[in-house]
């Protein structure tokens, strides 16, 4: 093996340990779907590109929400330089602040609702609704075979003006639409 593909195996290992296992959990104790859950949207953070810059990042949680709690532990934590914070939101005025919106699968009747509020703005949209990725929402995470994994809508980003790390989209079960 050459060594430009030996250190892409390791920035590819790098990049799924970081996606994949940084859930905090104390030694031998298996992760909870909803803490799989929350590491997966707190690590979406590191490998997007925003427009602009800031000093915090906000996760915005629509709805009924079951991750907040899980969320609560990174509160505060910085991620890629920026201080995260966890926000509640259920209209589109409380949307001015969100970097990531997380629809949970519970307010899938709403999700087509509120993927029109943010519309062309540079909000990273997630669900666990399997199909939130082809409705036109940005990420999806998926349970398949046993795993939670995360396809991406490549068109949705587009709209948004973001854009994802080449790392994250290789880690990606699968990529809709055309990568710019």
């Amino acid at each position: 093996m050459s060594h430009g593909k030996l250190r892409r195996l390791a920035a590819l290992l790098t990049c799924s340990l970081g996606l994949l296992l940084a859930v905090p959990t104390t030694y031998g104790e298996v992760a909870s779907e909803g803490q799989l859950k929350a590491a997966y949207l707190v690590n979406f953070l590191k490998y997007i590109e925003w427009p602009g810059t800031r000093t915090t990042v906000n996760i915005c949680l629509f709805g009924r929400d079951s991750l907040g709690p899980y969320l609560a532990s990174y509160e505060g934590r910085q991620v890629g330089g920026r201080e995260l914070r966890i926000r509640k939101v259920n209209s589109p005025e409380q949307l001015a602040d969100c970097q990531e919106l997380f629809i949970p699968e519970t307010e899938e009747a709403r999700a087509g609702a509120v993927l029109r509020w943010v519309d062309k703005q540079a909000i990273l949209t997630v669900s666990d609704a399997e199909t939130f990725a082809r409705d036109g929402g940005a990420i999806a995470l998926v349970r398949t075979e046993g795993r939670l994994q995360f396809d991406i809508n490549a068109d949705a980003l587009n709209r948004a003006n973001l854009k994802a790390s080449s790392q994250m989209l290789r880690l990606a079960r699968q990529v809709i639409g055309s990568v710019r």
